[in-house]
């Protein structure tokens, strides 16, 4: 009888490695998907930051912000506010992520307890008070004490720019009462045009000198800025204040721009976030804290800011972390999102670890089995070809031999045809040796009875 060629045997049986793999892929990247979006899910990529009042400093460095933050992909919205008070309140109600905050708008108390958290301390925010240096009689004033502001009409600004409580403080040192000054809430730069037109003698900033209206008061003929004599005093008073010194001729050297060094009292502004504030954007924005604010500048020295010192809002984990190590280590060499993602991986290796170890040693056994039931089951063939010859009837048993003998034909001609990795070839070989011995004893039983 012709047979047909065998196949040729192979090494490894690709189709059978994958059914017996697939079970472990599909749960393995099950676990990676979940342990991706559900244990450490990704970024946000849109910030809304607290800024301040328009031409303010905060405002200024909001923008500076956005625009560093716009390489890595997040977009950060700057949103205009009254200030340091009112950023706070943003913070609370979950209307801002991230906001400007200046030091003594809160305790350490209460910030845990309103679950915020400190990125550092950012840059000295001295106290302006601009004065007008003629009365209304055209009179030269002297002042160096803030008692000779009495009766005064005064512009501290709204309630939510944190100025009116830290100049009430500084009233209540002094033996003042509010009542004893005419306050007014105006905003910074409609003040500062009553100011320059003579409807008000004074007003109070609390700000960077970043400020463009801080720029344009220090260089206003007539208009005068206020010397904290007594700075020292005050830091001593009021602890979350430092007392900073604005150099002789640093406005305008050539002009001699202030012609005096002023002794200024100067909270300083703190990058104030929710607790909820995704770790990854605690580390971007510190990082562009530090190219922001880490160079020299009025009242400070290269590197002093930003600092996770002078703040009273405990300092997150991660911004401790970044002033004392540096940049996250992948942080350093990759982009952002990129080595956000290799940050993350060590979610998904735990998860793999998990579940490949186990699943490792149920997958080659299953692989062995796959092949192997390729050859067991036609041992179920021959079992029926041997019973059926034992019962055979006497009077048809010729021709349930020759059937027999055909049906042993096909079986081979099948086995023949099956695929099988070397490493297993010896299955194969057997199971054709046992066909040929069925036939073989089927052919005796034959050869008997025709001698007989």
């Amino acid at each position: 009888m012709k047979r047909l060629p065998l196949r040729k045997f192979s090494l490894v049986s690709l189709r059978d490695l994958l059914v017996a793999v697939a079970p472990t892929a599909v749960l393995v990247l099950a676990a990676c998907i979940v342990a991706y979006i559900v244990v450490d899910p990704a970024p946000p990529r849109h910030v809304i930051l607290a800024t301040g009042q328009e031409n303010s400093a905060y405002e200024e460095f909001g923008r500076k912000y956005a625009t560093i933050l716009a390489r890595d992909g997040i977009k950060v919205d700057p949103q205009r506010t009254l200030g340091s008070e009112d950023n706070l309140q943003r913070l609370i109600d979950g209307k801002a992520d991230i906001a400007f905050v200046q030091s003594g708008s809160t305790s350490e108390a209460q910030a845990e307890r309103r679950g915020l958290v400190s990125l550092g301390s950012l840059f000295t925010e001295p106290v302006w008070l601009f004065l007008r240096e003629r009365d209304a009689h055209g009179r030269k004033r002297d002042m160096d004490s803030i008692v000779q502001l009495k009766g005064l009409r005064i512009n501290l600004g709204p309630e939510g720019t944190g100025v009116p409580k830290l100049f009430r403080q500084i009233l209540a040192v002094n033996g003042l009462e509010p009542r004893q000054l005419k306050l007014s809430a105006l905003e910074n730069t409609p003040a500062t045009v009553e100011l320059l037109a003579g409807h008000i003698d004074g007003l109070v900033f609390s700000s960077a000198p970043e400020a463009p209206l801080i720029q344009m008061l220090l260089q206003t003929p007539g208009i005068r800025l206020f010397n904290f004599r007594q700075a020292e005093a005050y830091t001593r008073r009021l602890p979350f204040l430092t007392h900073v010194v604005l150099p002789r001729g640093i406005v305008d050297l050539g002009r001699d721009i202030p012609a005096q060094d002023f002794h200024l009292i100067a909270p300083t502004a703190t990058l104030v976030a929710r607790a909820d504030l995704h770790p990854a954007l605690i580390d971007l924005f510190v990082k562009a804290a530090t190219e922001i604010h880490g160079g020299t500048g009025w009242f400070q020295q290269q590197g002093q800011f930003p600092s996770p010192r002078y703040t009273e809002i405990p300092v997150a984990r991660e911004a401790a972390k970044y002033y004392r190590d540096g940049p996250p280590f992948l942080q350093r060499y990759l982009s952002f999102w990129l080595a956000n993602l290799f940050d993350r991986l060590w979610v998904v290796v735990v998860a793999l670890a998990a579940l490949i170890i186990p699943l490792s040693k149920i997958v080659p056994p299953l692989y062995v089995w796959r092949i192997r039931s390729r050859v067991y089951r036609w041992y179920g063939e021959l079992r029926a070809v041997e019973q059926a010859l034992e019962n055979a009837k006497d009077e048809h048993r010729d021709e349930a031999r020759e059937e027999l003998l055909r049906r042993l034909d096909g079986i081979e001609q099948r086995v023949n045809h099956i695929s099988i990795p070397l490493a297993y070839a010896d299955a194969l070989y057997g199971l054709r040796s046992h066909i040929n011995f069925v036939r073989q004893r089927v052919r005796l039983m034959l050869a008997a009875k025709n001698a007989a």
